[in-house]
């Protein structure tokens, strides 16, 4: 996994990267619904698990998305990972705790979800806050809430300003109008994206839950 340092004589947002590292130092979420009625009944017909394929579907977006691989090395200097993997919560129902787990990405949705799968039932039964070893500097955290829909979601990290990767939650998916839709948030560093950028990631996880045909063949 390549760390790409960026130029800052011209990388259009260097001004916008210092302002919001330096000055306005901000992280802000957004809430979105995803209608996933045709994604629903895609993964129902093909006998498949929801939260995986999820997983790839956001991580898919993430890693054609450079804004949502931003880091710094080790001098602070702005830049991106060639690919990011996702770390994501699995919960342990019979204490009520959660372990993160990662798992290694790959741009094929059934080799990602196989091994997704794998490593969610072995280490199932792992309690603690990280279950699995070794996970790499280029990750985005994921969480499902599937207990709640929730409306909206605010997740204020007391961190160093240089937290520049996104978090991702998924909440309990709802009906209306006939459509099943999940409610969605991301939370990220301003240094690393604007609004436009966000935006443009919902709409593209929006297209690939409109047409999982596409991709899960």
């Amino acid at each position: 996994m390549q760390f790409y340092p960026l130029d800052c004589e011209t990388w259009p947002r260097a001004a916008h990267f210092r302002y919001y590292m330096e000055t306005v130092r901000t992280r802000y979420n957004l809430n979105y619904d995803i209608d996933i009625t045709a994604l629903h009944r895609r993964v129902k017909e093909k006998k498949l698990r929801f939260y995986p394929t999820v997983l790839w579907m956001i991580m898919r977006v993430v890693n054609n998305t450079m804004e949502l691989r931003m880091a710094t090395d080790a001098d602070g200097n702005p830049g991106y990972w060639e690919y990011c993997v996702p770390s994501y919560t699995i919960f342990h129902a019979d204490d009520h705790t959660f372990s993160d787990i990662w798992t290694e990405w790959d741009d094929d949705f059934y080799t990602f979800y196989a091994q997704a799968v794998e490593d969610m039932t072995k280490y199932a039964d792992v309690k603690g806050v990280k279950a699995k070893d070794g996970r790499p500097d280029g990750f985005v955290s994921l969480s499902m809430l599937p207990w709640l829909s929730f409306t909206g979601h605010g997740c204020d990290t007391y961190t160093a300003p240089q937290m520049l990767f996104p978090v991702f939650v998924m909440g309990k998916w709802y009906a209306r109008d006939g459509r099943k839709y999940m409610p969605v948030s991301l939370s990220i560093n301003h240094a690393a994206a604007d609004g436009w950028h966000s935006a443009k990631a919902f709409q593209d996880i929006a297209q690939l839950a409109e047409h999982p045909e596409n991709w899960m063949i």
